[in-house]
């Protein structure tokens, strides 16, 4: 347990937070199988990325990372993403039979996923700058709202690459900040005449213009690198199993069929957005998908008379720990 206490205190290099308290960390590791999500985070003192963790069922860059996959869905069988977090996209995509891999450089983050998140994805705590131990090649190879702090990114590219099945691969890029924009993150953001040159050959969007597509049951539009110089943020698809986009039904925008919905948790008692900090607001409000007030019930079934509000994220289908 020691041990494992001095791992889970473990950071990236980007981090500026503190460092969790050890008899913090010592707890969580007696008590996670009573603790919630939310509970272990506090206890890790992630600060703000526990809330953006706790909250990124609904987050608009979370909303535009899956109609970036369904738009360009594979049926993939197998699935690998660089710098998993604690494993958002690999639980929705475990549900749907595939099986995922994820990679991150904190192990902590993996700790959680396996603990609360995504139990079933195979896990590999490594540094993507470093040598990546892994022989197997994927149907699809998924980076999501980090490769901006990835550092060399052609090489990491490469790799990622490297892990494609060469006859029906997929490489999806989702949230990529523009260096051009004034962004709230920290991160080596690039613009979008690099993004360009970085995938020759893939199809660019505005991240922003995937959240939309999915909130309006609709096909994502790509755009040329000329015309993304003002977009937030970017994303890419590209690989020997690409195709033209496809409508943003459900396949990964909606919950399995008759999961079990929440209310949105960012609405309080009052049916009231309240923000877990004004940063947050400030960054992911401008472009939420659920309404501001919320007469939802608090827990519900993903059917006809639902599914419009687990669309735009007013009933969100959290973790059962969460």
């Amino acid at each position: 347990d020691a041990a494992l206490v001095l791992l889970l205190a473990d950071q990236d290099d980007w981090w500026r937070g503190p460092t969790a308290e050890p008899d913090a960390l010592r707890r969580l590791v007696r008590d996670a199988a009573t603790l919630s999500l939310r509970e272990a985070m506090r206890l890790l003192a992630w600060g703000p990325v526990a809330d953006y963790f706790a909250h990124r069922w609904s987050d608009p860059t979370f909303l535009a990372g899956l109609a970036l996959v369904e738009a360009h869905w594979t049926a993939p069988r197998q699935a690998f993403e660089l710098a998993c977090g604690i494993g958002h996209h690999l639980r929705e995509l475990s549900r749907r039979g595939v099986a995922v891999t994820g990679v991150d450089v904190v192990f902590a983050k993996l700790w959680v996923c396996r603990h609360w998140v995504a139990p079933e994805a195979q896990l590999l705590c490594l540094d993507a700058a470093q040598s990546w131990p892994i022989a197997e090649r994927f149907d699809l190879v998924a980076c999501h709202d980090a490769f901006y702090f990835l550092e060399p990114k052609p090489q990491i590219l490469a790799d990622l690459r490297a892990l494609l099945d060469p006859g029906r691969g997929l490489l999806a890029i989702g949230h990529v900040h523009n260096s051009e924009w004034d962004n709230l993150s920290a991160g080596a953001a690039i613009p979008a005449a690099e993004m360009a040159a970085l995938f020759p050959q893939g199809l660019l969007y505005d991240d922003a213009e995937l959240t939309r597509a999915l909130a309006e049951n609709r096909m994502p539009r790509p755009a040329p690198a000329s015309s993304l110089q003002q977009a937030e943020a970017f994303a890419v698809v590209e690989g020997p199993g690409l195709h033209p986009a496809q409508p943003v039904r459900g396949l990964l925008a909606l919950p399995p069929a008759g999961a079990s919905l929440r209310r949105n948790p960012l609405y309080g008692p009052d049916g009231r957005i309240a923000w877990p900090s004004e940063r947050y607001g400030h960054e992911y409000g401008p472009r939420a998908t659920y309404p501001s007030s919320s007469g939802a019930p608090d827990c519900a079934t993903l059917d006809a008379t639902t599914i419009e509000a687990a669309r735009r994220r007013e009933l969100v289908d959290l973790p059962e720990g969460w």
